[in-house]
C-alpha cells in the first residue's frame, strides 16, 4: 500500500542498493574500459568476497577483519585470473573473452558450493552498527546507513586513484587509446594486471559489505552481475562517474518499483536501459571511444 513514509523508506533502500551497484559496476566498467574485457566472472567475484569475509568473520568475530580479508582475497584472485588466464585473451575475439570469463565464474561458483555447500551464510553487522537510527522524519536500520558511508569512502578512494595518481592517468589514457600508451614505453600489461585486480577487489569489497544485509550463497552473484551490466549501459561504458550515476538510478528504480509491484522491478530497469540506448547509445556519461 502506498504511503509517503513507505516511499521515503524505499528511497533510502534504493540509495543503499544503488551505492553497492555503483561500487560493483565501477570495477566492471574500468576493467572493460581499460582492458576491453567483458568480465562475466564479476558476479562470482562479488560472491567470493562475501565468502572470504564470512570465513574471516567466523575465525575472528571481527567485521573489520572480514572486510579486509574479503577485499584482499578477491584482489589476489583477480591478479591470478589476469596473469594466469585473461592476459592470453587480449588479442582474441570478444566471444572468446566472454566464454572464458563465463567459464571462470562457473568454476568459482562450483568450488564454493563444493567447499561450503549450497546453504546460505550470514555475517553479522558490527555491534556498534546494530539496531535503528532516528533521522528525525523516520527511523532506519543503522547498518544500512553505515553501508552508504562505507561505499562512499570506497568510491572516493577509487576516484582519487583514477584521477589523482599516475596509475589513474595511465588507466584513463588506456581507456582512450591503449596502443598509444604502449607506444610511450609504459608496460601496459602490468597496468592491466593492477586494473583487473582493483576492479575485482571492488566487487569483493561490495560482497562482504552486503553480507549483513542479504545472506550469501554460491549463486548470489548472478543477479548482481546482470544488474551491474545494466548500470554500466545506463551510465556509460568506461565512465567511472557514469557507474555511480547509473548505480544510483538503478537502485532507486528497483526499490521504488518493488514497493508498487515487485514482479515489475526488473522490467522497469530494463525499460530504462532500453530508453537510454535509444536516445543516448553511449550511456548518460559514456565516452566516445567506447560504444
Amino acid at each position: 500500500m502506498f504511503s509517503w513514509a513507505n516511499l521515503t523508506s524505499q528511497m533510502f533502500n534504493g540509495l543503499v542498493l544503488g551505492a553497492l551497484l555503483a561500487l560493483i559496476s565501477s570495477g566492471l566498467t574500468i576493467i572493460y574500459g581499460t582492458l576491453g574485457v567483458l568480465n562475466l566472472a564479476h558476479g562470482a567475484l562479488f560472491m567470493l568476497g562475501g565468502y572470504a569475509g564470512w570465513v574471516a568473520y567466523q575465525a575472528t568475530g571481527s567485521y573489520l577483519v572480514a572486510l579486509a580479508a574479503g577485499s584482499v582475497f578477491v584482489l589476489l584472485v583477480g591478479v591470478v585470473m589476469e596473469r594466469g588466464v585473461i592476459r592470453f585473451f587480449y588479442g582474441r575475439p570478444p566471444e572468446d573473452q566472454i566464454l572464458v570469463t563465463f567459464g571462470l565464474g562457473i568454476v568459482f561458483v562450483e568450488l564454493v558450493r563444493f567447499a561450503f555447500g549450497s546453504l546460505s551464510k550470514t555475517v553479522g553487522a558490527p555491534a556498534w552498527a546494530e539496531g535503528i537510527t532516528s533521522l528525525g522524519f523516520m527511523i532506519y536500520p543503522t547498518y544500512r546507513l553505515l553501508v552508504v558511508g562505507i561505499v562512499s569512502v570506497a568510491l572516493l578512494l577509487f576516484y582519487i586513484i583514477l584521477y589523482g595518481t599516475r596509475l589513474g592517468m595511465i588507466v584513463r589514457a588506456g581507456i582512450e587509446d591503449s596502443g598509444m600508451v604502449d607506444a610511450l614505453g609504459i608496460n601496459v600489461y602490468r597496468v592491466f594486471m593492477m586494473v583487473f585486480g582493483i576492479g575485482a577487489m571492488a566487487a569483493g569489497f561490495a560482497g562482504i559489505v552486503n553480507a549483513p544485509i542479504a545472506p550469501i550463497s554460491p549463486g548470489s552473484g548472478d543477479d548482481v552481475l546482470i544488474q551491474a551490466f545494466v548500470v554500466v549501459v545506463i551510465g556509460g561504458v568506461g565512465s567511472f562517474p557514469g557507474a555511480i550515476l547509473g548505480g544510483l538510478i538503478a537502485g532507486e528504480i528497483l526499490s521504488i518499483t518493488s514497493m508498487i509491484n515487485p514482479a515489475y522491478s526488473q522490467v522497469m530497469l530494463y525499460a530504462v536501459m532500453t530508453l537510454v540506448l535509444v536516445f543516448r547509445p553511449r550511456g548518460l556519461l559514456g565516452l566516445v571511444g567506447r560504444e
